[in-house]
């Protein structure tokens, strides 16, 4: 309990919430745990903070996959061949948008046809597991369509995204690799897909 005259109702009732965010959060740390708070931080910050802990804690371990994340958040996710020429572009686009609103970003797309992209991310992308992850401002994920390391990714990466520099370094360092010419994407839509927004970092 706060002492009498310390503080006022509702700073006293956000120092007992703050310290029963401690207390879960070393719970659930098995009693591992070290902090320290500057004077300087307002108690509204520390409960944020403890409360993101806690969430951080009570997540660790668990995972899901995005595909799940979108159908919970409502987004239609329909059987790629199921989906006629006309409406696909519109169920793609839904999902992009989905992922965004999950703080999950494409990059490297624009080598993939709208069909071949929502092939890729309903067969495979979304299937990967992920972490759970509590709500925390600027936490961005990134999905790099050409970035599972594999040959055919390196080599449409030089192809269509990398610039001459790079190219002329690669061959540096590789130079009996057989680099491919370079060549414009077939489509235009890396430009158009949803930037993260950094709540909280805004100037």
């Amino acid at each position: 309990m706060c002492a009498n005259g310390s503080h006022g109702d509702d700073d006293c009732e956000e120092d007992q919430r703050i310290e029963v965010l401690k207390q879960r959060a070393k719970q659930l740390s098995g009693g591992k745990m070290v902090s320290w708070m500057s004077d300087a931080v307002s108690l509204e910050q520390q409960e944020q903070f403890w409360r993101r802990v806690v969430e951080f804690e009570e997540t660790a371990g668990q995972t899901t996959t995005n595909f799940q994340q979108l159908v919970a958040a409502g987004v239609e996710l329909p059987v790629p061949d199921l989906v006629d020429d006309e409406k696909l572009t519109g169920v793609l686009w839904a999902v992009v948008h989905g992922l965004a609103l999950l703080n999950v970003f494409l990059t490297h797309t624009d080598h993939l046809s709208d069909r071949d992209l929502y092939s890729a991310l309903w067969h495979r992308v979304l299937r990967d597991e992920v972490p759970v992850l509590p709500d925390v401002p600027g936490s961005t994920s990134h999905v790099d369509m050409v970035g599972t390391g594999s040959e055919e990714d390196i080599r449409l990466y030089l192809r269509y995204y990398a610039d001459e520099d790079w190219r002329r370094q690669w061959v540096v360092d590789f130079p009996d690799y057989d680099m491919p010419a370079h060549e414009d994407p077939p489509y235009d839509r890396d430009g158009h897909l949803p930037q993260p927004h950094y709540r909280g970092l805004d100037r």
